[in-house]
């Protein structure tokens, strides 16, 4: 195969560890990497009507925020079994902070390990399995609820070293 979408595939597989020399998607061998401390912290925030946001307490399901808390946890174990190059990675600690704010809530992770790899993708799919949790328990009274601005906040350790956010939301 030849042409300038195959040339361009190529290219990008110099530069994304995802991919071997021919293009093919991979799994990274991290087996050569040692074990070091990594952390990663992501968030997201469910938008919603005040009319929602007040009707949260009284949730015929239950505590939409403590279910959504549980959930991102159990997905950050499960992060491997959903996102398919990811490694299964033996997690020390997760965290789920949910808070009510004006507009909706606002999600919080943190994830650590002791690993070859690091947590950025368990941090984050935590906070998207509790924010669609919270669309889920409250989708009864408004399908116009939005998931916003799923993303990683900050990380630590590892060969590609400390990364923090910066810039504002929108």
């Amino acid at each position: 195969m030849s042409g300038a979408p195959w040339d361009n595939l190529l290219m990008m597989a110099k530069k994304l560890s995802h991919y071997d020399a021919q293009g093919q998607a991979r799994m990274v061998d991290v087996s050569a990497k040692g074990r070091t401390a990594r952390e990663a912290e992501a968030s997201a925030f469910v938008r919603m009507t005040p009319e929602v946001l007040r009707a949260l307490p009284e949730n015929p399901k239950g505590d939409p925020l403590e279910v959504a808390r549980t959930a991102g946890i159990m997905a950050a174990k499960r992060t491997a079994e959903l996102i398919p190059m990811c490694h299964p990675v033996a997690l020390s600690h997760i965290a789920v902070t949910l808070r009510v704010c004006e507009n909706g809530v606002s999600i919080a992770t943190k994830v650590k390990t002791t690993a070859e790899t690091g947590v950025e993708m368990e941090a984050l799919v935590a906070a998207s399995v509790a924010a669609l949790t919270v669309y889920d328990m409250c989708k009864a009274l408004d399908k116009g609820i939005e998931i916003r601005e799923v993303v990683l906040e900050r990380k630590s350790g590892g060969k590609s070293g400390d990364y923090r956010r910066s810039g504002k939301r929108k």
